[in-house]
């Protein structure tokens, strides 16, 4: 049995591309509550913070993100505070050589003292309330850039950091292999576990412009057959989550921490997907955050040409997804 809480609701991006923070809406909120939604994740980009030579966190961000908790409280909305971009380490860049979070001392200690910064100034707010997700999708484990000890060091130190100053805080971390495989030699440290709803890859990133090949992955069908033969459909999905339910027996929670298609994909076929994608979930009792509200992979102008929306405040809302999301 899951212990964490079932989550649903979805990724909000206010500060996570890197010097371009454009803030966070109380809309989004009070919408998510009306909806029944209980969840908000926040992936943020250290850059939107970080000045040279001076090692905190610019005090108009971290009021931004005051905001972000109140709202979420006001809601009913749990929010989840993650690092996607990380001093040493983003997902979606190459590590800079001499300056990498699983090696480094430098970034590694900047890396904590964010965490720190937040776990001063949110003490006494109720892990019902927020979580803190310490850092998005680690890569596959390497002997250049972060092994499997490496990985296990990192995690351990920066959750104990964190437990200096508040104990009761619910900490997750993100699996491996861009957060598809858990990590079950850390279920001893106590923290929840994280993994993704993007399978099969190809259906999901189709033509993807930051995914160097996907113009050339091929229409997606669901279920999809692999040019080698394999299969991906319900039961492959079935599967692979199963793999992180069984963190449960260890006594570890698991949320999916980001899931959707983005928007090139044919929505009749990602609607068809992510309702089993949604029926296992709801199976194993594992909660999920779509990315995002806004944008691509939303249900909020989501720039999809093969949708009819409807108009929401100004907006162009779909509610096919809407409505998929609203029943799990």
């Amino acid at each position: 049995m899951n212990i964490l809480s079932k989550y649903k609701g979805f990724n909000l991006l206010g500060l996570f591309i890197p010097n371009m923070s454009y803030g966070f809406f109380e809309d989004d909120f009070k919408w998510m509550q009306e909806w029944g939604f209980n969840f908000a994740r926040i992936p943020m980009n250290y850059i939107n913070w970080y000045v040279e030579r001076q090692p905190g966190i610019k005090e108009e961000v971290l009021e931004m993100i005051d905001k972000v908790v109140v709202w979420g409280q006001k809601y009913g909305i749990h929010i989840c505070l993650n690092i996607h971009g990380a001093p040493g380490y983003c997902v979606n860049e190459k590590t800079k050589e001499g300056y990498n979070l699983w090696k480094d001392k430098e970034p590694l200690e900047l890396f904590v003292l964010y965490w720190q910064t937040f776990a001063k100034r949110y003490k006494g707010i109720s892990s019902k309330y927020l979580s803190f997700n310490l850092i998005n999708e680690p890569r596959q484990y390497s002997k250049e850039e972060m092994t499997k000890e490496d990985f296990i060091r990192v995690m351990t130190y920066t959750v104990e950091k964190i437990r200096e100053i508040d104990k009761e805080r619910l900490i997750i971390i993100d699996g491996v292999d861009y957060g598809n495989e858990p990590v079950f030699e850390l279920a001893s440290l106590g923290v929840a576990q994280a993994c993704r709803a993007y399978i099969p890859f190809e259906l999901t990133h189709y033509r993807a412009e930051w995914v160097q090949g996907s113009d050339k992955f091929g229409v997606p069908s669901w279920p999809l057959i692999r040019k080698n033969g394999e299969v991906v459909d319900k039961d492959y999905l079935k599967r692979h989550y199963e793999k992180w339910a069984n963190l449960f027996r260890y006594g570890i929670g698991v949320i999916c921490g980001e899931g959707g298609s983005y928007n090139k994909t044919p929505h009749h076929i990602v609607i068809k997907w992510f309702a089993d994608v949604l029926d296992v979930l709801k199976e194993l009792g594992i909660g999920i955050a779509l990315w995002n509200l806004r944008g691509p992979f939303g249900i909020i102008d989501s720039g999809r040409d093969d949708v009819e929306y409807q108009d929401f405040y100004g907006h162009k809302l779909d509610k096919k997804l809407l409505d998929l999301l609203m029943k799990f």
